[in-house]
């Protein structure tokens, strides 16, 4: 394999930056030249593909976001666009494609990879740790942590005036990003999409914290938890009680900010295998982190099998809510 060329694609997630590096300097390393295309997608089919160097990627280690950019592209969904997409790659002469991102990013470039002759290698770049074939992805612990910092800040108020606050969080289809949320944070409860919110026992388990003589209380919702959003789970659970409440939506907020050290490790990890991967011949998959050892997962497997919660993290949280 003589070029190689990376991508951000979706929503942004600390530690894309230190995934870039590594992918830049991994291909550098073995004799790859290594290239970069900017804005995702919609910049692969306006041919937007730069050559980088070890030195073009010097500095951004520590950078949140995405110094390539990334962007939506409607476009990119149509056989058209994948069409345009890889006759640039092909002027370009790159023979493998890093796509860093998340399910829908790896769709594209599993479709791709089908109908061209570039080969492509996933790495999980999102906040919201909802793929299968890692542990983590990149991205989620620094979000959690800051998500984290951000609650205790809530819980020094909500403890003087005896207040229950809730906070909604990321994460439209997973809750793991709340329950971590939730279980590092001393929460009350932590509704998350994957599991049917009781409004009525949830406010029974809120009074109940009160009663026993608990200062505060916090709830944590994830923005896709099936009882709405925080403010409307809010509204309910004090109806009928004298509950002196607040909502805090944390936002995007949670994507931005430099990436802590496991994300940048594991962008360096990530970003290596990927190189390893294509150098080897393999495609359509996606490198990922299990119990320490690194794995390659087919693309597909990735949006078609979901690694849910686990059901012991639900029992445990509640089981600490007290």
């Amino acid at each position: 394999m003589r070029r190689i060329a990376v991508l951000t694609s979706g929503g942004d997630a600390p530690g894309m930056n230190a995934a870039v590096r590594a992918v830049v300097r991994a291909a550098d390393a073995r004799g790859i030249e290594p290239y970069g295309v900017r804005d995702g997608f919609a910049g692969l089919i306006q041919g937007r593909i730069e050559p980088m160097g070890a030195r073009s990627v010097s500095g951004i280690l520590h950078l949140g976001g995405t110094v390539l950019g990334t962007a939506r592209s409607p476009q990119f969904r149509t056989t058209e666009g994948r069409r345009e997409a890889l006759t640039h790659l092909d002027r370009a002469e790159i023979e493998g494609l890093v796509v860093i991102g998340g399910d829908g990013s790896f769709r594209g470039a599993d479709a791709l990879s089908r109908e061209g002759h570039v080969r492509v290698a996933g790495i999980p770049g999102t906040i919201d740790n909802d793929l299968s074939g890692t542990d983590f992805t990149l991205g989620f612990d620094t979000a959690v942590n800051t998500a984290l910092e951000l609650i205790d800040r809530i819980r020094d108020t909500a403890a003087s005036h005896q207040r229950l606050f809730f906070v909604e969080v990321m994460g439209r289809k997973s809750g793991w990003l709340a329950l971590y949320c939730g279980l590092a944070g001393g929460a009350t409860e932590a509704l998350v999409p994957e599991r049917p919110t009781d409004i009525p026992l949830l406010r029974q388990r809120v009074l109940h914290s009160f009663e026993l003589g608990k200062r505060f209380c916090i709830v944590v919702v994830a923005e896709g938890d099936d009882a709405g959003g925080a403010y409307s789970v809010a509204e309910r659970v004090a109806e009928g009680t004298d509950l002196d409440y607040r909502v805090t939506t944390l936002g995007h907020v949670q994507r931005g900010g430099p990436p802590n050290m496991r994300d940048r490790i594991l962008g360096a990890l990530l970003g290596d295998a990927a190189v390893t991967a294509l150098a080897e011949g393999a495609d359509r998959v996606m490198v990922g982190l299990r119990r320490g050892e690194i794995v390659r997962t087919p693309l597909e497997r990735t949006w078609t099998h979901i690694d849910r919660i686990p059901e012991d993290l639900l029992e445990l949280m509640d089981r600490l809510a007290r």
